[in-house]
């Protein structure tokens, strides 16, 4: 296990994130399995480009090596990622959001995981830090996914999964050379809408691509990440499960309903409801905040189900397209 090597690649956008950015390369850094390489992806900003460059010039004297890079592509989280794949070394791709902070053994729990050869993928547990310091207590934590954190419902342990979650996840190098890169035009593009699922897009391409594949989650490698105070309002909440509604049809267009949306119906028809129940348990007991969150669990059902119907009007119109990115097209693949 010791020999795996690590690429890390942190996707970053923004100078409002600075003290965050350097905390999660420092994570980095500080891991028990130390990393070959720290990708930092600046998303079209020449300013933090800039300002990075000069802050890790010094890293590769030290032995510590950060590379930052210019996303290479399309503006977006997708074609970041890819601009990192394409320039790691390791034989071993892992990604960390860049607003969060990997613990000490995070990538040695990663490697693990790779002990078996049909393993393609070994994601993590990703916690929330609140900026209020607490969870808001009408927020269900079976929607911990709207603020990129690990949800109620996902099995603990160490456990085979349809996908990984992008923001806290590893690949062997191997599993894009057969399946190609994240598909742009699905995910985040900056601070626009927050759409997500490209990593599903990518995990179920995967797995069509290498049947024998197994995609884990390891609930011991950890990261915290960060949930500033505008996510922890139920205006975001509702237009993040909205986005993530139009993103689920353009996984469906992709990879088709049937394989798009296995895991999303077991989610729906037996996590949420039990959701609903224990809130409204909680009503009759007394409890805090019980109708809140039976209430909000019924609100993203219902404004997830909308943007789905919205998203797939739109996709049959050819009003979406997306691509497998450079990846791809370095491998002389059609886009």
């Amino acid at each position: 296990m010791s020999d795996r090597a690590f690429s890390v690649v942190i996707c970053v956008y923004t100078e409002d994130r600075w003290e965050d950015i350097l905390a999660a390369v420092d994570s980095v850094r500080a891991q028990s399995l130390p990393a070959l390489e720290t990708l930092l992806v600046v998303d079209h900003n020449a300013a933090l480009l800039e300002r990075l460059g000069k802050e890790y010039k010094e890293s590769a004297a030290d032995g510590e090596e950060v590379r930052v890079l210019a996303n290479a592509g399309p503006r977006g989280l997708s074609a970041g990622r890819n601009t990192g794949i394409a320039a790691a070394r390791g034989e071993f791709v892992a990604f960390l959001d860049d607003d969060a902070v990997a613990e000490r053994d995070w990538l040695r729990y990663f490697a693990e995981g790779y002990d078996d050869r049909q393993v393609m993928a070994v994601g993590g547990r990703t916690m929330a830090a609140w900026a209020s310091g607490r969870r808001p207590v009408w927020f269900p934590e079976e929607f911990d996914w709207v603020v990129g954190c690990t949800y109620r419902g996902l099995p603990p342990g160490k456990v085979r999964v349809r996908n990984v979650l992008g923001g806290n996840a590893s690949f062997r190098r191997s599993a894009f050379d057969a399946s190609g890169g994240f598909a742009t035009g699905i995910g985040r593009d900056g601070d626009k809408r927050p759409l997500g699922c490209e990593e599903t897009e990518l995990c179920i391409r995967l797995a069509k691509a290498l049947p024998d594949a197994v995609l884990l989650i390891d609930d011991r490698a950890v990261i915290h990440h960060k949930v500033p105070a505008v996510r922890e309002r139920f205006g975001y909440f509702r237009t993040r499960a909205y986005a993530e509604g139009l993103s689920k049809a353009l996984v469906a267009r992709s990879v088709g309903a049937a394989r798009g949306l296995e895991s999303e119906r077991r989610y729906t028809t037996r996590v949420l409801p039990a959701g609903v129940v224990r809130g409204l348990r909680d009503v009759v007991l007394g409890r805090r905040g019980g109708a809140g969150r039976a209430g909000a669990i019924v609100t993203g059902v219902a404004a997830a189900a909308g943007g789905y119907v919205v998203g797939s009007v739109r996709a049959r119109r050819g009003g979406a397209t997306f691509s497998s990115g450079p990846l791809a097209a370095s491998r002389g693949e059609p886009e």
